[in-house]
C-alpha cells in the first residue's frame, strides 16, 4: 500500500501536473469570480478522471479506491473546490455503473466519465441534513412512469449538472422506503434555486434542486425500489475518502506554502525557519497529515477489498482528515501573519474551502456516531 508500483506513480505525478497547470493558477480568480471551469473539467475527464473507478466496459478507468484517493488529493493541492466537485461526479457515476441497470449504464455513463454530462448528487432536504432517512421528496409510481415532488439542499453543480442522482420516497417511512432515480436537467417541472453565497467551495455552484411534478421514465429508477438509501451510503463510503483526500491535498500545499514563507520571511535579523518554536509547530503540521494520509490509504483499501470493517474505516478516515486538514490550513495562515489573511497569498481560500469538509458527506460528529455503532456492537 505505501510502496508504490510505476503505473501508480505515474498516476499520481499526472494529477499532480494537470493541478499544477490547469488548477493552482487558476484557483484563486475562479474563486472571486465564481467560476466553475466546465473545460477545465473536460480536460481532466480526458486524463480519465471522470470516471475513476468506473468499469472499463462504459468508458471508465477502472482503478482501484485507493488510487482514486491519491488523485483527489493531488487535484486538491491546486484547487480544493474543483478537486471536490470532480469526487462528487466520480460518487454519483460510480452509484449508476455500480447499481444501475444496463440500459442506463449504456445510456449514461460514457458521457459521464467524459464529463459531456456532469452529475449531482442528491439526498440532502431542507428539513433532513444528517437524518437522511427523514428525507420527504416523494416519486410516486404512475404507469410506466414515476412523478416526483420535493426539495433538495446545497446540491453541488446544481443547474448546470446534467444527471441528477436523487434519492427519493417510494414507500414507507424511514430508509427502507427510498428509491434512487437519475434525473436529467431538461426534464419538466425540474428547477433549481439561486447560487447560494459561501464562505468557500466559490468555484462551484450550490443551490437547492425543486421538483415539481417531475415525470420520469421508470427505467430511470436505479436498483429496484426499497434500496435507494442502501445505495446513496455505499456512494458516501467512497466520497467520504474523496472529500477526505481533497482535505489533506489543499492541507498539503497550506504546508508548502509556510515552508517557503518562513524560509524567505526575516524577523529580529534571522529567518523565522531557523526558529525551533516554528520548526516544531511544522513537525506537528507535517505528522498530522502523514497520519491523515495513512488512515485515508488503510480505509481506501478497505473499501477496495470489500472489508467488514470498511464502513467505520472510511468514517474515521474523513473525521481526522478532514479535522486534521482544517487545523493545518488554519495554522498555516496563522504562520503567513496579516498576510495569510489576504486574498492573494491563497492561504484563506484554503481554509474557508476546507472547512466545509469538516460537514458534508456527513458531519464529524456522525462519523463519530458510525464509529462508536462499530464500537458498541462489538462488546
Amino acid at each position: 500500500m505505501f510502496n508504490l508500483n510505476d503505473d501508480e506513480r505515474a498516476i499520481v505525478e499526472t494529477a499532480r501536473d494537470f493541478a499544477d497547470e490547469y488548477l493552482a493558477p487558476n484557483a484563486v480568480e475562479w474563486d472571486e469570480t465564481k467560476h466553475f471551469p466546465v473545460d477545465v473539467l473536460r480536460k481532466a475527464a480526458g486524463l480519465g478522471m471522470g470516471g475513476i473507478y468506473i468499469r472499463e466496459d462504459v468508458g471508465g478507468s477502472g482503478l482501484k479506491r485507493l488510487d482514486a484517493v491519491r488523485i483527489f488529493e493531488q487535484l486538491a493541492t491546486g484547487c480544493p473546490a474543483i478537486s471536490a466537485y470532480i469526487s462528487i461526479h466520480n460518487m454519483a457515476t460510480w452509484m449508476v455503473d455500480a447499481f444501475g441497470s444496463e440500459e442506463l449504464r449504456r445510456r449514461f455513463v460514457p458521457r459521464l466519465c467524459t464529463m459531456e454530462l456532469l452529475s449531482s448528487y442528491c439526498l440532502t432536504e431542507p428539513g433532513a441534513g444528517s437524518d437522511a432517512a427523514a428525507l420527504s421528496t416523494k416519486a410516486v409510481r404512475d404507469g410506466d412512469s414515476y412523478v416526483l415532488n420535493g426539495v433538495k439542499q446545497f446540491i453541488s453543480g446544481a443547474g448546470v449538472s446534467d444527471v441528477y442522482v436523487v434519492m427519493a420516497r417510494t414507500g414507507d417511512a424511514g430508509p427502507k422506503g427510498i428509491s434512487t432515480f437519475i434525473v436529467e436537467k431538461d426534464t419538466p417541472g425540474l428547477s433549481f434555486g439561486a447560487n447560494e453565497k459561501k464562505m468557500g467551495w466559490n468555484a462551484q455552484p450550490t443551490r437547492q434542486v425543486i421538483f415539481e411534478d417531475v415525470r420520469i421514465p421508470a427505467e430511470n429508477l436505479i436498483g429496484v425500489e426499497g434500496n435507494g438509501f442502501r445505495i446513496a451510503m455505499a456512494g458516501l463510503n467512497g466520497g467520504r475518502l474523496n472529500i477526505a483526500a481533497c482535505s489533506v491535498g489543499g492541507a498539503q500545499t497550506a504546508l508548502e506554502k509556510s515552508v517557503a514563507y518562513l524560509a524567505e520571511r526575516k524577523a529580529f535579523g534571522n529567518r523565522l525557519l531557523d526558529s525551533q518554536a516554528l520548526q516544531f509547530r511544522l513537525a506537528d503540521m507535517r505528522t498530522e497529515l502523514e497520519a491523515g494520509r495513512t488512515l485515508l490509504w488503510r480505509a481506501a483499501e478497505a473499501l477496495d477489498l470489500d472489508a467488514p470493517d470498511k464502513v467505520e474505516l472510511c468514517a474515521m478516515a474523513k473525521r481526522f482528515a478532514t479535522d486534521a486538514g482544517f487545523e493545518v490550513a488554519n495554522e498555516a495562515l496563522q504562520l503567513h501573519g496579516g498576510y495569510g489573511y489576504l486574498s492573494e497569498y491563497g492561504l484563506e481560500k484554503i481554509v474557508r474551502d476546507l472547512r466545509v469538509h469538516q460537514i458534508l458527506e456527513g458531519t464529524n460528529e456522525i462519523m463519530r456516531v458510525v464509529i462508536a455503532r462499530a464500537v458498541v456492537s462489538a462488546a
